[in-house]
């Protein structure tokens, strides 16, 4: 009876431990669950935060990238600035100068007018005081030139820069040499000819034949014959030279002497 006791009193016990072992060998695996769903949740908001911070440093970099971007641009505009006031500064004082010489016009207008006539006069009493080379494209110039003194609608400036550009080419006769044909009276008769130009200091010609040589007398307004023996090949060569067809030499020519000023 002893024995029976003893056994059914282990016999309960073991029974009623059967529950809680079960219930004890499945308790931990909860816990564990949630803190591993609880420590991926960390995990992915973590991941979520670092996103968010990456934005906002890449943001603020840009930013920063930007700004000074800017501050060079603003330095820029500055240096700009202090140009165009210097350029203006310089403008103003041109447009000064400008505003004074204006005023001045009128004045300087009624004073060239003047001036141009009688520069045109006195060039067109040179024309006729020289040597009698080119005479029709020369007086057309001179005729051209009184022409527009008159000439309402052609400025002041204009005239003037006329009248300049033929005493230029009064000039340049002066130093070169010359040759063309001609018609010219030789003791009384009409004679087809080449004149030799050498500048202002010589003018001479030639007959087609090479037979007759003259020299051109300013005084007397009058071609006077030449000795041909001494003057003839000169002034023949002197006609190649000036047409380009043989090198500057040295030439004989008759040249007058200068008169004394008494």
């Amino acid at each position: 009876m002893m024995m029976t006791k003893y056994t059914n009193r282990y016999m309960k016990t073991f029974v009623l431990g059967l529950p809680l072992l079960l219930i004890s060998g499945y308790t931990p695996a909860a816990p564990l669950e949630a803190i591993q769903k609880e420590g991926d949740k960390k995990i992915v908001e973590a991941d979520k935060s670092q996103k968010k911070i990456d934005i906002i440093v890449e943001g603020a970099q840009g930013r920063l990238i930007q700004y000074r971007s800017l501050i060079k641009q603003v330095e820029g505009l500055k240096t700009y600035n202090v140009q165009l006031n210097t350029q203006i500064t310089s403008q103003e004082d041109l447009i000064k100068k400008f505003d004074e010489s204006i005023s001045q016009v009128a004045l300087i207008e009624r004073q060239m007018s003047p001036l141009v006539s009688k520069m045109a006069d006195s060039l067109e009493e040179f024309i006729e005081l020289d040597l009698p080379f080119h005479m029709t494209e020369r007086r057309e110039r001179i005729a051209f030139i009184h022409e527009n003194l008159l000439a309402a609608d052609i400025d002041v400036a204009e005239k003037f820069r006329q009248i300049i550009e033929a005493y230029q080419i009064e000039n340049e006769y002066g130093r070169k040499i010359d040759s063309y044909h001609d018609i010219v009276t030789l003791d009384g008769v009409e004679r087809e000819v080449d004149v030799l130009r050498v500048g202002r200091i010589a003018m001479v010609c030639q007959t087609k034949d090479t037979r007759v040589s003259a020299n051109w007398d300013n005084e007397s307004k009058t071609w006077g014959v030449l000795d041909n023996v001494t003057y003839r090949n000169p002034i023949r060569e002197g006609i190649k030279m000036a047409k380009k067809q043989a090198s500057i030499g040295i030439l004989t020519l008759p040249i007058d002497s200068p008169e004394a000023v008494q």
